[in-house]
């Protein structure tokens, strides 16, 4: 019965860069056992191959969003809380084949001077466990 807390930020005002931060950020810093900055160019290159100019394997992604964002209220395929299967298996393929180019998109503010590398392989570790019987 444990809880590893993982938080990811990025640059949208109340944060300055991974490498300058502002009051906020040290405070959430603090919040979080692993606290990840995304990049400018992760934000950059997500958008850029998947949702204006995917390859055919990701258009689901790019369709998903398209969809979600309407300007209305309802028929949202592509969130934090929901995504159309179709976008959440392309995404998942993306993420499998690109794992070392997305894994450079973030910067670890906390805890210091640690390697996103670290906390992938804490969290494959941790995935390991036969946590039935360590539960018992």
């Amino acid at each position: 019965h444990f809880i590893l807390t993982v938080g990811v930020v990025s640059n949208h005002g109340n944060w300055f860069t991974s490498g300058d931060h502002n009051k906020e950020l040290k405070v959430l810093s603090g919040s979080y056992d692993w606290l990840l900055f995304l990049s400018d160019i992760g934000i950059v290159e997500f958008i850029e191959k998947l949702l204006m100019n995917p390859k055919r394997q990701f258009e689901p992604i790019r369709d998903a969003f398209i969809s979600s964002y309407t300007g209305t209220r309802s028929g949202n395929r592509f969130t934090k809380v929901q995504m159309s299967i179709s976008a959440n298996y392309a995404l998942q393929n993306y993420f499998k084949e690109n794992i070392d180019t997305i894994e450079s998109w973030f910067r670890v503010i906390s805890p210091k001077e640690r390697q996103v590398s670290e906390l992938k392989s804490t969290l494959n570790t941790l995935g390991a466990k036969k946590w039935q019987d360590i539960l018992k």
